[in-house]
């Protein structure tokens, strides 16, 4: 099969740049089975980095966009109905451990593997969001602000929001004292407050700042305080 870039083939004035419409371009090309691939929580001072990988299916979902830019409720109801009306979803996700062990870039990386690897069906090209496609994904293409060019994806980054959502929140049931049903694990001043009065707790990631400097017992300045290495928290079993 002969794909051209986009550069090369506008459909029916189909731009394959606005609004979602880089799944009809590749449908054009002839594709059928379109996997768009995201990630969350990469950026997060605590927590796993969630991927996910969906196929849509024939039914058409309104109101699919990036998932930064939709409210948790609207999310949340277009989560249900990605579940119930995709062909198929698979979601990876790595934990805070890995992270540390093998960077956040390489563990970002192994969770969009692993999502699409529990799709259960072999897509016949995956839209990947970013600049870098996972070794571990064939016929793969990376898509640069992929969440806001193509349906699929945004749909993946609607999965793997709230599903990373919902594990914080979890979490903040085990940890009450650092409001990551908020934040979510973010670096946000109350969660810098948070770390101030509490410490790290086992979720946090240790290769990353100020985490990184509070496991080494150094001192480390917050806009309202100093943090410093007050042990881990409880360990969630």
């Amino acid at each position: 099969m002969t794909l051209f870039g986009p550069e090369d083939l506008y459909v029916d004035s189909v731009s394959p740049n606005q609004d979602g419409s880089l799944d009809l371009f590749y449908i054009f090309n002839g594709f059928s089975k379109i996997a768009g691939v995201d990630e969350a929580g990469r950026g997060a001072l605590a927590g796993p980095v969630c991927a996910a990988a969906v196929i849509l299916g024939e039914k058409k979902i309104d109101g699919l966009n990036d998932s930064k830019k939709l409210v948790p409720e609207i999310r949340e109801e277009l989560y249900v109905e990605i579940w119930e009306n995709a062909l198929c979803v698979g979601v990876g996700m790595v934990g805070p451990a890995w992270i540390d062990e093998i960077n956040i870039l390489q563990a970002s990386m192994r969770a969009m593997e692993s999502a699409v690897g529990m799709l259960g069906t072999i897509p016949e090209i995956v839209l990947v969001d970013g600049n870098i496609v996972p070794a571990g994904i064939p016929n793969g293409v990376a898509i640069v602000k992929g969440d806001s060019k193509s349906k699929s994806i945004m749909a993946a980054s609607i999965i793997a929001k709230v599903t990373r959502d919902r594990w914080m929140l979890k979490a903040s049931r085990e940890f009450p004292s650092y409001g990551f049903e908020v934040h979510k694990g973010y670096a946000v001043e109350d969660h810098y407050q948070a770390l101030v009065n509490n410490g790290l707790t086992s979720i946090h990631r240790l290769s990353f700042s100020p985490c990184k400097e509070m496991s080494s017992g150094l001192r480390v300045k917050s806009r309202k305080g100093t943090i410093t290495d007050r042990g881990l928290s409880e360990r969630i079993r």
